[in-house]
């Protein structure tokens, strides 16, 4: 199964990067799963929000192929 996962912001600026192509591994499934495959047992920054397909999305939420996942910060503004 292969996803497209895009960082935003300041996980952008942390990362280094602003997209990966992945190739899942077995038995990742769901958009938290996704970030530890990337990220190994480093946690996500604090309040950072998902969307999977253009959509906001929560942690547990399934992935299938072909989907793309994006990680930000929250937004703010006024």
């Amino acid at each position: 199964m292969s996803i497209t996962v895009r960082y935003f912001a300041s996980l952008r600026d942390t990362l280094g990067r602003d997209t990966d192509q992945l190739e899942l591994a077995a038995g990742v499934d769901t958009v938290r799963a996704v970030w530890t495959q990337l990220q190994g047992d480093t946690p996500p920054p604090a309040s950072t929000l998902v969307a999977r397909n253009l959509e906001y999305a929560k942690w547990d939420d399934p992935v299938s192929d072909g989907d793309e996942i994006a990680f930000f910060p929250p937004v703010s503004g006024g």
